[in-house]
């Protein structure tokens, strides 16, 4: 189980936030929604010299505790940059101290704001059609889904639909794909109607950044060098991978822990998502250039555009821009993206009402995933203390609370994964379930507070609870007196849990998995201890014939499965950062077909012979539960795809 986290690990590698709830999927950590804290009134003024003071009591404590090699931060403010400080080191060997002005860190998916501020560059040029079909574009096709097509503004707002994607996401490799073959070597399935869902995903945001390239008859990376990079004097930031002989003595290495070795440069095989490596000084022109409605990038209509509301899954919670997406703090409306790769994880926030802009890249992972309760903690106490929330009376629970947090629990997943393919088998460990505690209220395990405790969640709205510890909200979407999808307000605007059917439900499902395990392994086990009695005691075995060939045939699938599961669980732990076997894949898939098929087969050929030939009461149980394990791990296999044909997730 352990090994197959990691393939929830890399599916969400450059999502933009905290795993990412919860259980939140190994998300890109978000900033806390509209913290109403009743003790903030007065904040301090925003100058140097309070932000300086701020962070040097902030992150060397919050650096070495995480275990985190370096950082950089920036602060803008009214056209200019307030501060930007490196913290920590860029090369723990070399103790290279980490420079906002040169050091390059990879802002994961922050890297997609600009892609779609290319896109916008050629909307407003007059060569794209947010609202068209993008096959308009493409010189391939991409299918409709029930008659509708995609537009680029389903791929701007995370809803066009495709299930996630992610093999080969982050590598360790020299031979770095091509645009054009990474968007057309694989289609993921289209799992939700264009508009209809949000599910984020890096493959549509490489769709934008080739259809960039297409009617720009410019490479991707040219593209944006000449018309971001370049207009912006940004001379420390690239797309390119491996990075440009120029900038590599300047690149931060990436590392799990500081304490740790460095690892390679990482390459992101879908480049317009999340490749880029950047300064802290460079990111600041272009927070700036936003805040200045577009500055020399965009018009300011069309920025305007780009940073207005274009999707609100769950009224009053935080929207989906052209791109950005909301982050409501202290009652204030931010425009943001967060981003991830395996070593380095960023944060981008602008408060356009204050013109102010906020940045965050660190170059390692940390001890216990330091680097989300760090973001976290951070945008917090930067709102805090610099645009403190109004003063507010605690929450408290309306009549209804406990009548619909009962109609609420239940078990959901996640609108961003792999479900027509082998790695929804992730499914099994991802699922959210909702419950109740004692008093009737409401519980959701896997969101929690920075801290790790369970949250108090308070009913203010008719569904929509407030977390009584930082103010965030949830909430469920109720269909014919039946909550069908649920909200966790940071990361509502790219990611949404539905409830889940029956037959795939992991309330019932893992307990019966586990079971269904011991009584194959112990079936297993019994092959060579039985084995060994009889030849002790020199008793036969009593069966003969085509019955012993059934029972020699059902003892080896007991064998096959454990075996079968831990070469997924090495599937798993590859496709964590590493090029997957597609050989290795289609093995377990063939393998699965006739294993889990014919385990079941034999073990019914089994049980007749125990009750129609006389056996024992002994056998006669084993039988049964062997049927019975059999069963459950085919009903497991092909609910979540372990049986299925294709390498490609």
């Amino acid at each position: 189980m352990r090994w197959m986290r990691c393939l929830a690990v890399a599916a969400l590698a450059l999502a933009g936030s905290a795993t990412q709830a919860g259980q939140t999927p190994e998300k890109p950590s978000r900033a806390p929604a509209a913290v109403q804290n009743p003790e903030v009134r007065a904040g301090h003024e925003l100058t140097r010299q309070d932000a300086d003071a701020w962070l040097d009591g902030f992150m060397p404590y919050a650096l070495g505790r995480g275990d985190i090699a370096g950082a950089v931060v920036v602060i803008v403010k009214d056209g200019k940059v307030l501060t930007q400080r490196g913290f920590g080191y860029a090369d723990v060997a070399a103790r290279k101290p980490v420079d906002p002005e040169k050091t390059l860190f990879r802002p994961g998916s922050v890297s997609k704001l600009y892609t779609w501020t290319a896109v916008m560059q050629q909307v407003e040029a007059g060569k794209l059609d947010l609202d068209a079909d993008i096959n308009r574009y493409l010189d391939f096709t991409i299918p409709p889904f029930d008659g509708k097509p995609v537009t680029l503004r389903n791929i701007m707002t995370h809803t066009a639909g495709f299930e996630e994607a992610g093999r080969d996401l982050i590598v360790r490799r020299d031979d770095v794909p091509t645009l054009e073959s990474a968007v057309k070597r694989w289609t993921p399935h289209r799992v939700f109607a264009p508009g209809s869902t949000p599910a984020y995903s890096n493959y549509a945001t490489a769709l934008a950044g080739y259809i960039v390239q297409r009617v720009s008859g410019l490479s991707f990376d040219d593209y944006v060098e000449r018309n971001i990079f370049q207009r912006l004097g940004m001379r420390h930031a690239t797309f390119r991978q491996p990075l440009p002989a120029p900038l590599r003595e300047d690149m931060a290495k990436g590392y799990d822990l500081g304490s740790r070795a460095p690892e390679a440069f990482e390459i992101v095989s879908v480049a317009p998502a999340g490749s880029s490596s950047i300064s802290g000084a460079d990111m600041a022109k272009f927070m700036i250039a936003h805040l200045d409605s577009g500055g020399p990038l965009l018009r300011p209509e069309t920025a305007k555009r780009m940073h207005s509301p274009a999707n609100e899954p769950f009224p009053g919670f935080n929207r989906m821009m052209l791109g950005f997406y909301e982050q409501k703090i202290n009652g204030l409306s931010a425009i943001a993206h967060a981003g991830d790769t395996k070593l380095f994880h960023s944060n981008l926030v602008l408060f356009p009402s204050k013109n102010v802009g906020f940045y965050i890249s660190m170059n390692s992972r940390g001890k216990e995933k330091a680097v989300s309760p760090i973001r976290d903690a951070m945008l917090r106490q930067f709102a805090d203390r610099y645009f403190p929330a109004p003063a507010s009376s605690p929450p408290t629970d309306l009549p209804t609370a406990r009548e619909h947090a009962a109609l609420v629990a239940g078990t959901y997943a996640n609108s961003r994964e792999p479900m027509e393919n082998w790695a929804a088998m992730m499914g099994l460990l991802t699922q959210m379930r909702v419950g109740t505690d004692k008093d009737g209220k409401l519980t959701v395990a896997n969101i929690r507070t920075i801290g790790s405790a369970p949250r108090q969640w308070i009913e203010v709205a008719p569904f929509v609870w407030q977390s009584r510890d930082d103010g965030v909200r949830f909430a469920a979407k109720v269909e014919n007196g039946r909550a069908v999808r649920i909200f966790y307000d940071p990361i509502a605007p790219f990611m949404v849990w539905d409830r889940v059917a029956w037959y795939k439900d992991t309330a019932w499902l893992k307990p019966a998995t586990i079971a269904a395990l011991a009584v194959i392994v112990l079936f297993a086990l019994g092959w060579p201890v039985g084995a060994l009695v009889r030849r002790r005691y020199g008793v036969k075995l009593g069966r003969t014939g085509r019955d012993l060939t059934v029972h020699r045939a059902l003892r080896a699938c007991a064998w096959g499965v454990p075996l079968l599961l831990g070469s997924w669980a090495f599937v798993a732990s590859r496709a964590g950062g590493f090029k997957t076997s597609g050989a290795l894949i289609w093995f377990n898939q063939i393998a699965g077909l006739l294993l889990f098929f014919g385990f079941l087969g034999l073990a019914l050929w089994n049980a007749r012979v125990a009750w129609t030939h006389g056996g024992g009461w002994l056998s006669k149980l084993w039988s049964g539960l062997i049927v019975l394990a059999a069963g459950i791990m085919l009903w497991v296999a092909l609910a979540f795809r372990l049986i299925s044909f294709g390498a490609n997730w």
